[in-house]
């Protein structure tokens, strides 16, 4: 069977200190069924340069003003055909097996419809650390607009995009990947790959840490938006993981979900079956 197609966008603005990092990460994979777009909102520091070096590897480039980050992902989808989709941002890396992996996690698992690996965080020294295995699924996001998801560790089927309008919403500045998500949960579950998929580079001027507050207000709105429009059930399944949201809560939903009490709050985990050769769902 044949490895699905990989769209991957990267946008980027006057971030030429990471952004040959990301791009060699990328492309220096030899993933053959690759398309790499880069959109780079009008850089003045050197990025042009950096993009054009690599541009006969890319599927397609350009530098313009935009209306922002979530434009800029928004217009580089528009130049993509693949089965599967991902963004990463010009400050974060994939590891060289990441395109590799995700395809055949894709091909052997067709049922999962977007997926994260395990959230890491990339040093100055070109080393993964702090590596964060959690595991999410839709009533964390409704019990808490403070949930997350690494971004640069989600992956996708372009049908689950397309089913949940083809888009990330330009009315977010900051939180447009937390909005996607909470899209995304209520069509399919998502499913965790155990292995690192990419890497967060963590520095002071990120927009998520020098905006911290309109992070948060963007999430509360959109959490706020999609409780609106939840079932009572599964809101008293989102309170009950709220309320559980400790050490003792933690052994209490575990012993729930030994009775068979808990089934809904299981967060599906695709790992590698060594007999097979084959990544498939574990059991639980």
């Amino acid at each position: 069977m044949s490895s699905p197609s990989i769209s991957i966008v990267t946008p980027s603005l006057n971030q030429a200190e990471y952004l040959e990092e990301t791009l060699t990460s990328v492309l220096d994979q030899g993933f053959e069924s690759l398309e790499y777009v880069v959109v780079d909102g009008g850089s003045t520091d050197g990025s042009i340069a950096i993009i054009k070096r690599h541009a006969d590897r890319l599927s397609f480039w350009v530098s313009e003003p935009d209306r922002g980050h979530a434009d800029a992902i928004n217009k580089g989808f528009g130049h993509t055909t693949g089965e599967i989709m991902a963004w990463i941002n010009s400050s974060d890396v994939y590891l060289p097996w990441t395109l590799r992996t995700v395809a055949a996690v894709f091909r052997d698992v067709p049922e999962a419809q977007w997926v994260m690996g395990v959230p890491a965080y990339w040093s100055d020294a070109r080393a993964v650390t702090d590596i964060n295995p959690i595991l999410r699924n839709r009533y964390d996001f409704l019990a808490s607009h403070r949930c997350t998801l690494q971004q640069e560790s989600v992956f996708w089927r372009r049908p689950l995009w397309d089913a949940c309008g083809g888009h990330v919403s330009e009315d977010m500045k900051l939180a447009c990947d937390h909005e996607l998500w909470m899209r995304f949960g209520q069509n399919a579950p998502l499913y965790h790959v155990d292995s690192v998929l990419a890497a967060f580079r963590p520095h002071l001027d990120r927009r998520g840490s020098a905006q911290r507050k309109e992070y948060l207000r963007e999430t509360r709105a959109t959490w706020e938006r999609y409780r609106s429009q939840t079932s009572s059930q599964d809101l008293w399944r989102a309170a009950l993981v709220r309320a559980s949201d400790s050490r003792a809560g933690r052994v209490m939903r575990a012993a729930m979900r030994s009775y068979d009490l808990m089934n809904w709050d299981r967060a599906p985990r695709i790992v590698f079956d060594h007999a097979s050769e084959r990544w498939a769902v574990a059991r639980q």
